[in-house]
């Protein structure tokens, strides 16, 4: 399936390798579809629709198995606070609805904030951009894709 993420990799000569999974609108959480698509959920990374009070929208990219860090994510970003926005929201913003949220071919060029996790891996996996599709990619590769603002976010780990 072609999608904008997956046509943004291929304009850019990225290689990439599409894995599809069977989706259940009742259960989106990033573990189940690491369960899905073979992959430990610490590999597998989220993105998240946030918004600071300084900066606007912003996206805050995360493995699968943790949740986001406000704080550490306002300190870096350069906001007081951050707060995610509201699910109705999330497809205004992005063009893409719960579960199908990626930071490539976004609505807009958001700024970017990515988990240094990500840098540890050789392979991830990030949404295609629709439900039931992920795309694995070198770490490099991805956020030499991503346009907007790219920061690094230190997290305190579980």
């Amino acid at each position: 399936m072609k999608t904008n993420a997956v046509r943004v990799l291929d304009n850019l000569g990225i290689a990439y390798e599409l894995r599809d999974y069977d989706i259940n609108p009742d259960d989106l959480a990033a573990e189940t579809v690491a369960a899905k698509i073979g992959f430990p959920p610490e590999q597998v990374f989220k993105t998240l629709v946030v918004r600071g009070d300084r900066t606007g929208i912003l996206l805050a990219v995360i493995p699968g198995n943790t949740q986001l860090d406000l704080k550490a994510l306002a300190q870096v970003s350069g906001d007081r606070k951050v707060e995610t926005v509201s699910l109705k929201e999330v497809q205004p913003l992005t063009g893409y609805i719960r579960g199908g949220v990626t930071a490539l071919a976004c609505k807009k060029d958001y700024p970017i904030f990515v988990d240094e996790l990500i840098e540890i891996f050789e392979v991830i996996s990030i949404s295609a951009g629709v439900r039931g599709t992920q795309i694995l990619l070198a770490p490099a590769d991805y956020l030499r894709a991503v346009k907007g603002t790219v920061g690094m976010i230190s997290q305190d780990k579980p």
